[in-house]
């Protein structure tokens, strides 16, 4: 199975950003544990802080990979063209938070992208993508 990670604005800056909330690890070495565990997947990985580059690679995903793993980052609660995006494919889409995004400011509640995925999982800091990629190894989606 072929899945793209995918995170949007700020997540580069994971491990020196709001540690708190972030945690201290950056997500490429974070990225190297998953492939290590996951080794039966082929996980691909890219992250973009432009909404329409997030829109393209989307796009591009539905005929390169079997999944995506998606962390729009605040473009979750203001993207409705990203939400269109994810409609728009015909392979099974996790929305993934580092964050507990129900337990944070009330506009973090919303989400145009849940709607249209197969599963949401928030709040288990950068363990939220391991769930995601056992949630996807494990099952027929």
């Amino acid at each position: 199975m072929r899945v793209l990670i995918l995170n949007g604005p700020n997540l580069n800056l994971t491990g020196k950003r709001e540690i708190e909330l972030y945690g201290n690890v950056s997500f490429d070495d974070y990225l190297a544990k998953l492939r290590e565990e996951f080794q039966g997947l082929v996980i691909s990985y890219a992250q973009s802080n432009v909404e329409g580059e997030l829109i393209n690679l989307l796009q591009e995903a539905n005929t390169s990979v079997d999944a995506v793993i998606l962390n729009a980052g605040a473009y979750t609660h203001t993207s409705i063209a990203l939400g269109d995006a994810v409609k728009s494919l015909d392979i099974p889409v996790i929305e993934v938070h580092i964050s507990p995004i129900f337990s944070r400011e009330t506009f973090r509640h919303t989400s145009f992208i849940a709607p249209h995925c197969i599963g949401t999982i928030a709040g288990f800091g950068l363990g939220s993508y391991r769930l995601a990629l056992f949630q996807l190894r494990n099952s027929s989606v």
